[in-house]
């Protein structure tokens, strides 16, 4: 397969090429999901350090386990459920000492959700810059203060863009449940961003 057809291909097929043995088609799927994973992972255990060992184990995981994906899977979500299996695990040793995922370093700036991309302000006007940079902050602070099933499903679906049928099945509840936790938390995000969200729109 040519370079420009693996960068054209589908994830599935990719990985279809990766067990072949084509080790070019790995390297194209750790170049589109290395960021969406990373940034799915420190909004999880609210530590770059431990994200980034967390985001290494996922991919090793996926060259470990290569022959469990099955072809008429989504790939997306049997990654994304590999990424939240391992957050889990962290989780449960860390339980004692649990952070919010805001008091990050910058680091974690580009890997903000869509939902950063959708609210912050791009011109470079320096106060506009300014107040993009306190509402990225602001956004961060608001994801990780969300209840940890809102949280999660609000990740799934804006990092990992998952169907609600599949982050039903990834988290054992019924897709309205799902549904219902995701409603809460933009209703929660909405909520704690309304008063940055007038103010960028007052400085247009």
């Amino acid at each position: 397969m040519k370079a420009r057809e693996r960068s054209e291909a589908s994830d599935e097929m990719l990985m279809i090429r990766y067990q072949r043995g084509d080790t070019q088609a790995f390297t194209v799927l750790l170049g589109r999901y290395e960021t969406p994973i990373y940034g799915f992972v420190i909004r999880h255990l609210g530590n770059a350090s431990l994200a980034e060992d967390v985001t290494q184990d996922v991919f090793l995981r996926l060259v470990q386990n290569a022959t469990d994906f099955k072809h008429e899977a989504r790939f997306s979500t049997w990654l994304f459920t590999i990424a939240r299996n391992l957050c889990v695990d962290q989780l449960r040793r860390l339980s004692h000492r649990r952070h919010a995922s805001l008091d990050q370093p910058s680091a974690a700036q580009p890997d903000a959700p869509p939902l950063l991309d959708r609210l912050a302000d791009p011109r470079s006007d320096v106060e506009r810059s300014v107040v993009a940079e306190q509402l990225a902050r602001h956004i961060e602070r608001a994801i990780g203060e969300l209840p940890e099933e809102q949280r999660e499903v609000f990740l799934l679906r804006e990092l990992g863009d998952l169907p609600f049928k599949d982050i039903a099945e990834m988290t054992q509840v019924g897709e309205n449940t799902v549904k219902s936790r995701m409603r809460y938390a933009l209703e929660r995000l909405q909520e704690k961003l309304r008063d940055y969200s007038e103010y960028s729109r007052a400085l247009k």
